[in-house]
């Protein structure tokens, strides 16, 4: 939006609607829709995720910035050329009334702003530079192609990508079940006193048999037995909290000389379980002639850390495929526990999946190869910053922040597309003068961008909710490293590979593209 506004105020102000329209969709559609494009790739790549809840949220998202692009590109297009016929017949831009387009430096300064208006550039035939568009073009522009501070911005992207793969090493795993719930929540205390005085103690995880097996059978009972002592070997298994009603069962038996070698007796004989330990009778599912189903309970120990939930998870289901007898483990833990298993793997896979569908988008419509592949450079730069940074604002790894990294995917490519096609299309010569360009015409609508979704995110900082937080966290850390890359490192650094720009420069407009 703010990219297509900023061109149109660049036109010819005495052109005829068409023409201007002509000239500003010539030089911001392009722009637009390679980052839109590799939005929704971004989103859609999302899709491949094993967590329903991020694919939902990529369903959603990519959707939605198909819907603002089209948006744009139509409604306020169309807001755009009436805004035209409005400078046309020299209207207000407020009040709609016909004003008067020479300045009445006498009139008081609230009919100054309501009464008067269609100044324009008489040199250049253009709107008025905005005062941001001064300081782009005069003061940081050529501030930032000095050698000295070309010097400097490398350094600083040094020091950056430096911090930022030792925080990526460092970033942990895992979800705190303390933030999923509201600050004020009794959950938070509750989860505090069991770290302080119960941490010894994990998950107390049932064993379920799956399918009808012949209990009455010694050789179906010693095999459940052995699959339970498997279990108990664990470093992670309390051996003496096992609870088993079968191991009851046969004691009680012995003891009672009940029968228990065949399907009626033992089936019949049940109920005299239950009437010494009634709680048994919600672990065993049967009826007059079979047992559908049953389940046993062991007890988790020393399960502190991320690392020691994966491991867990991972042991329990290797032993329990290895059993002779059909066998699960579960606890509702499980869910967060799953999540560690294949987090790193299904981000690494977005991540480098949605960056390799962006290279080709950005050959196919940037036209300067070597500037799509710097294009990639900036998406894995910041990606590395955020993922890095994450670390050091205490930020974990799971399925939330892996929905904000998937944003980050998507906002991270804006900025330094939109700065490096504005640098291949630019029309000067001289390395250093193409980058002061592209800067020119594109520093304030970024910077608008930026401080635009900055202060829509702001809210969530406010919020009461961690989950709310991290996505103020994740979103702010993509605009300000997405924002140095398109403002200050990848100007810099295109200007470092003069050969290689020439070899590619191409003059490549918008219906030629089509035409492809």
């Amino acid at each position: 939006m703010f990219i297509l506004v900023s061109c149109w105020q660049r036109t010819q102000v005495k052109q005829s609607i068409r023409d201007r329209m002509a000239d500003a969709y010539a030089e911001a559609a392009v722009s637009v829709t390679i980052t839109t494009l590799t939005d929704v790739l971004a989103f859609y790549i999302g899709i491949a995720t094993a967590f329903p809840s991020v694919q939902s949220f990529c369903i959603y998202t990519g959707t939605a910035f198909l819907f603002c692009f089209t948006y744009n590109l139509t409604f306020l297009g169309a807001v755009l050329a009436l805004n035209g016929k409005r400078e046309e017949s020299n209207r207000h831009w407020l009040t709609f009334i016909k004003v008067s387009a020479e300045p009445q430096d006498s009139q008081s300064c609230f009919y100054r702003m309501c009464c008067t208006g269609g100044f324009f550039d008489e040199t250049t035939g253009t709107e008025l530079e905005h005062p941001m568009d001064i300081f782009f073009r005069k003061y940081y522009g050529p501030f930032v192609m000095n050698n000295w501070a070309k010097a400097f911005v490398v350094i600083l992207y040094l020091l950056y990508i430096g911090s930022s793969t030792y925080g990526c090493i460092q970033v942990k795993e895992g979800m705190d079940l303390r933030h999923v719930a509201v600050d004020n929540s009794y959950i938070i205390p509750y989860y505090d006193f069991e770290d302080q005085y119960f941490s010894q103690y994990g998950p107390r995880v049932m064993v379920i048999v799956t399918e009808n097996v012949t209990y009455w059978d010694k050789s179906v009972r010693q095999d459940i037995d052995d699959c339970m002592k498997a279990f108990e070997k664990s470093p992670f298994i309390e051996e003496s909290l096992s609870d088993s009603w079968l191991r009851i069962y046969v004691i009680i038996a012995a003891g009672m000389t009940l029968d228990i070698n065949n399907r009626n007796d033992f089936i019949g004989n049940l109920p005299t379980l239950f009437s010494l330990s009634p709680d048994y009778k919600w672990d065993v599912k049967f009826n007059a002639t079979e047992i559908s189903a049953s389940r046993f309970f062991i007890q988790t120990i020393n399960v502190r850390t991320t690392v020691d939930e994966k491991n867990l998870l991972i042991e329990l289901r290797k032993t329990a495929g290895e059993c002779k007898i059909p066998l699960m483990v579960y606890h509702p833990a499980f869910i967060l526990f799953d999540q560690f298993l294949v987090i790193i793997i299904n981000t690494i896979q977005n991540v480098v999946i949605a960056t390799g569908a962006m290279l080709v988008v950005s050959l196919l419509l940037i036209p300067n190869p070597f500037c799509s592949f710097w294009v990639t450079f900036a998406i894995v730069s910041v990606i590395v910053g955020v993922s890095g940074y994450m670390f050091y604002w205490g930020i974990n790894l799971d399925s939330i922040s892996m929905i904000n990294l998937v944003i980050c995917i998507g906002f991270s490519v804006d900025y330094s597309a939109h700065i490096s096609y504005a640098f291949v299309s630019s029309e000067k010569i001289q390395m250093n003068e193409k980058a002061a360009d592209a800067l020119d015409r594109l520093g304030y609508p970024i910077v608008q961008s930026a401080c635009s979704t900055l202060v829509g995110v702001f809210v969530l900082s406010l919020a009461n909710t961690h989950v709310f937080r991290i996505c103020f966290k994740i979103i702010f850390l993509v605009i300000v490293f997405g924002l140095a890359h398109g403002l200050l490192f990848i100007p810099v650094f295109l200007t470092f590979f003069k050969k290689l720009c020439l070899v590619f420069h191409l003059k490549v407009d918008l219906g030629f593209l089509l035409t492809l």
